[in-house]
């Protein structure tokens, strides 16, 4: 099995001087297409992936390219807009494909990934997701995925309240007009009763609801210990600081959507104690996630969040299926992914299973004193 030796610690300013003059220097260039929301609710999530995969793609370029063969190859990166929407996914992806890309990095979100996944299954092109969730993200024998699956997480923190935080009566907020949020409420809940836990309460929002005061209302008027919130942190936001204005004082839980609601939330001690499910933590005090951390903040003026660090270990597995097949033909290279090990920020080793699963733990992170801690 090969193991993945990343190049970390040049400066940002070394990696975006000598990326453009390697490329220029030569014309064996690896074009990595990748879609994701850059503008519209979840604008958030698509810039991260886009920055941390540049930031990845700077750094391999600097440390000289990617040797298959006898062939270096210089990596590159088109990123088209994509609005967290199918159709919008669709078009995105056909823009990239008449680009000529190489790989297929995306979609962002788990609704936009599934609608693609069989089309670029139809074209036989190496897909990596950073962050589709989704199990349907991964149909098909070209599609992989970096971050673990809503089924996962869902199980993995109801495992956890049960069994770490000792609670047994739990309530679940939900968003059910959205794949992500829908596909880890299930598993929570089916977990939970596993486990011998009671949902006291099962409520459902749509996406873009602003005003969640029934449903929590319906919450405060059980015995819950806890409020389990599988969503995005737009929503989030609204739901902790109602809570907090309906007096609503329990353990809140939530999935790795979560992270980003610290830019969010104005005040943040209605998060505070929080813990959610997140393959990355960028207060970790580990030498390569100082590194990509310290590379980021240089280029674009703010700390990366997992959804950044999912796309930086996304381009470093192109890079680890190139030299593991030899070849840039996406059927090589997906052959190889099962043959790799990458030793990456959101799992060192993360391996790949025929279903396109990634294989690494999951990790929980809390809000403490108004930053993100890894929960020991």
């Amino acid at each position: 099995m090969k193991k993945l030796s990343k190049f970390v610690g040049l400066t940002l300013a070394m990696s975006l001087a000598a990326a453009p003059l390697a490329a220029c220097a030569d014309d064996n260039v690896f074009l990595i297409g990748g879609c994701g929301p850059l503008t519209g609710a979840n604008a958030s999530y698509g810039n991260s992936v886009m920055n941390g995969a540049q930031i990845a793609i700077d750094e391999i370029n600097a440390a000289g390219g990617v040797q298959v063969g006898d062939t270096t190859y210089t990596l590159d990166l088109a990123f088209e807009d994509d609005e967290a929407t199918e159709d919008k996914a669709v078009q995105a992806y056909n823009t990239l494909m008449d680009q000529g890309i190489d790989g297929f990095l995306g979609a962002v979100t788990s609704g936009a990934c599934i609608a693609v996944v069989s089309i670029s299954q139809q074209d036989g092109i190496l897909q990596i997701t950073p962050s589709g969730s989704a199990e349907a993200c991964i149909n098909g024998d070209n599609a992989f995925r970096i971050c673990f699956s809503d089924p996962e997480q869902g199980t993995a923190m109801a495992d956890y309240a049960i069994d770490t935080l000792g609670l047994k009566k739990i309530a679940v907020l939900y968003n059910a007009a959205d794949e992500y949020s829908t596909g880890i409420q299930t598993a929570f809940e089916a977990e939970v009763a596993a486990k011998g836990g009671e949902i006291v309460a099962s409520e459902a929002f749509q996406t873009g609801d602003v005003d969640f005061s029934t449903q929590l209302t319906t919450i405060k008027g059980t015995d819950a210990e806890a409020i389990y919130v599988p969503a995005y942190y737009q929503d989030v936001t609204y739901i902790t600081k109602q809570a907090s204005e309906q007096g609503i004082d329990v353990q809140f839980l939530g999935s790795d959507g979560w992270d980003g609601v610290l830019k969010t939330v104005t005040d943040p001690a209605t998060v505070e104690g929080c813990i959610f499910t997140s393959p990355f933590c960028a207060a970790v005090d580990d030498e390569n996630v100082v590194a990509f951390v310290e590379a980021y903040e240089a280029a674009y003026g703010e700390t990366p969040d997992q959804f950044a660090a999912d796309a930086y270990d996304g381009v470093y597995t192109f890079k680890a299926a190139m030299e593991q097949a030899g070849s840039i033909e996406s059927a090589d290279m997906i052959a190889a992914m099962t043959e790799i090990s990458v030793s990456g920020l959101t799992g060192d080793p993360m391996t790949f299973e025929e279903s396109g699963a990634a294989v690494k733990d999951v990790k929980f992170v809390t809000v403490k004193d108004g930053a993100y801690a890894y929960v020991e």
